[in-house]
């Protein structure tokens, strides 16, 4: 829901510098924090005017003027992010979730989202989806996507990246790995039918059925204890690259906006068919390393149970949906095509940070 209490401004690129993106994330860190922020930005808009033009900015550059700055992108996800993260519980003080309904931080949120998805959606022919056979074509993307042919990343994740690689892999992977299935809770409420019992049966799996020595993203930490890195969520926020955090902005979105429902459905499919093969890379580069179970055991667990979850999502989820919604059943495809979209870019973005940690380490120790 857009309010009109808010509006945020648009600035020409001749008025413009290129705004300090840093120092506008940190302006609006303590705006989230502000009591009664709706009040005290109709009172004073000069207390986000700089916040709001580095928006504007990050808006034109990113998805606008075709030059598609990088950082530019990673300022407007870091913004989603520390929206969106407000819909989850998080254990930590609670007046971190003072303005979680904020008027302000939704007409953000909904500026910044418009014009990405618009960026988004110009990646993609719709008008193509909307001809397609709904089911046939989920059935063969399932089955490329199930076992797909070595790409040149996954080469290098399965024979080349070294322990430096694998680390940074770890850190990045923790964004979601800590909190595991979190967006998937927020669609399970409603209508008791079989499409629901399924989706509730895979998070269940996700959180271990409830205990917490089972649930997955405890697999995760222990890799990372493994290495003696932190095990806290959002610790290695800072190196998580922009295409990363935008695919946990796009399943906010699917997941809070009910009208999406098949968008996000047609998602979880691709990305529990497609994971096993992904996870066959970075369980191959741990076995080559020689390392320990616990430093490889979530690898394991998730091709065991994602090509389970991957069948469920296309026979029990998917298929049933497309015949429930005959004229919208095109929109499983779009969700599944842009997460495959979506997850590839940041499969490629994690690749190359993983180079480039190997390139840091190389470097200290040669200046040793």
């Amino acid at each position: 829901m857009q309010s009109n209490v808010f509006s945020l401004p648009r600035i020409s690129s001749e008025a413009k510098n290129k705004p300090n993106y840093t120092e506008a994330e940190q302006e609006f860190i303590q705006l989230l924090d502000m009591e009664d922020l709706d009040k005290k930005v109709q009172a004073d808009p000069t207390i986000a005017a700089n916040f709001e033009s580095a928006i504007a900015a990050a808006i034109e550059e990113a998805y606008e003027s075709g030059a598609g700055d990088a950082e530019a992108h990673r300022f407007l996800q870091r913004i989603l992010y520390r929206i969106n993260r407000l819909k989850l519980f998080w254990y930590d003080d609670l007046r971190h979730y003072t303005n979680e309904r904020s008027l302000y931080l939704q007409t953000v949120l909904v500026k910044i989202e418009e014009a990405w998805q618009q960026w988004e959606f110009s990646q993609v022919d719709v008008e193509a989806l909307q001809k397609l056979y709904v089911k046939e074509a989920l059935k063969e993307r399932a089955a490329a996507d199930l076992d797909p042919a070595l790409s040149a990343d996954s080469r290098y994740l399965q024979e080349e990246m070294t322990e430096a690689g694998y680390r940074r892999v770890l850190a990045i992977g923790s964004f979601d790995g800590l909190v595991e299935g979190s967006r998937l809770s927020r669609i399970l409420g409603g209508a008791a039918n079989e499409v629901q019992a399924t989706l509730t049966k895979v998070l269940l799996e996700e959180y271990g059925n409830g205990r917490l020595t089972r649930k997955h993203s405890t697999y995760f930490a222990q890799m990372l204890d493994e290495f003696g890195m932190n095990t806290e969520p959002e610790a290695y926020f800072d190196i998580v690259p922009w295409e990363v955090l935008a695919c946990a902005n796009h399943n906010f979105m699917l997941t809070e906006w009910k009208r999406h429902y098949l968008r996000y459905n047609g998602g979880l499919a691709y990305f529990e068919i497609a994971g096993p093969a992904a996870y066959r890379n970075y369980l191959a580069a741990a076995q080559r390393l020689g390392l320990s179970q616990a430093a490889m055991g979530y690898w394991e667990l998730h091709i065991r149970e994602d090509e389970r979850h991957g069948q469920w999502m296309l026979d029990d989820v998917a298929l049933p949906l497309a015949d429930m919604y005959p004229d919208r059943a095109w929109e499983l495809v779009l969700g599944y095509d842009q997460e495959k979209l979506m997850g590839d870019r940041a499969g490629a973005a994690i690749v190359l940070s993983a180079k480039e940690a190997e390139r840091e380490a190389l470097e200290a120790i040669a200046a040793r």
